[in-house]
């Protein structure tokens, strides 16, 4: 089914929350939340369901509950945070898989996609996201968005510092999956000031679903790269 035509966005939390009828231009609803830390926004099809929407979000902030995972950086002023948002995900799962992000920073704005020709959807939103730190300086500040509990999760709760420590073992003699992603993937984030927020996928948030859309491209392409440590069946090693 066709998704219906989004005529208002609505900012509950921006430079100046309200209704917009535009998404583009400089008094449209993308120039409230552009690399706006915390920013909630919606769009939608009617005038009456973005008021009721955001009569219940206003004030809301996007970033509450979210953690950190740093040992020694200093803190970043928000206002100067690289934003990241990431996306990825296969057909067939396993099978062939692709990835997006989408970076913004002070009005610019760069994406990143790419694809494997045999990964799986946990793999794909971890490079999304090793990709996007990887091509930043490593002193920049980075509040990073994914759809993607696994990963945030992992980083937010500690998870994959712990199974770092007990030797890559989660529970009993389970071996984790995907080591080599999480040990790239706490490696950049040791010495960066970097701050894992979970968004709902599929929710019309416009920046993640252009990942989602650059990951499916990415993914459709011909001639894909070899994702070589999965092919290899060396992700529950070192």
């Amino acid at each position: 089914m066709a998704s219906k035509k989004k005529n208002y966005y609505a900012v509950a939390n921006g430079r100046k929350p309200g209704i917009y009828r535009n998404w583009d231009g400089d008094d449209g609803a993308k120039a409230q939340v552009f690399s706006f830390p915390g920013a909630v926004y919606k769009g939608h099809s009617t005038l009456y369901e973005a008021e009721e929407w955001l009569q219940e979000n206003r004030g809301t902030d996007n970033s509450s509950g979210s953690q950190k995972l740093s040992k020694t950086p200093a803190a970043v002023d928000d206002r100067e945070k690289v934003i990241i948002y990431t996306d990825g995900g296969c057909s067939g799962n396993p099978g062939p898989g692709g990835y997006g992000a989408v970076i913004l920073h002070h009005g610019h704005r760069k994406e990143l996609s790419g694809g494997y020709r045999l990964t799986t959807n946990n793999r794909m939103e971890m490079i999304a996201c090793i990709k996007a730190i990887e091509s930043l300086e490593p002193g920049c500040g980075v509040r990073l968005y994914s759809d993607s509990s696994y990963v945030v999760n992992g980083i937010t709760k500690g998870w994959a510092v712990k199974w770092r420590k007990n030797g890559w073992i989660r529970s009993g003699s389970e071996k984790a999956q995907n080591i080599d992603l999480w040990s790239k993937l706490l490696e950049l984030c040791e010495n960066r000031d970097i701050e894992f927020v979970w968004v709902k996928g599929h929710a019309e948030t416009p920046e993640n679903e252009c990942c989602d859309r650059l990951a499916a491209a990415a993914a459709a392409k011909r001639g894909l790269s070899v994702d070589e440590a999965y092919e290899k069946g060396e992700t529950r090693s070192l």
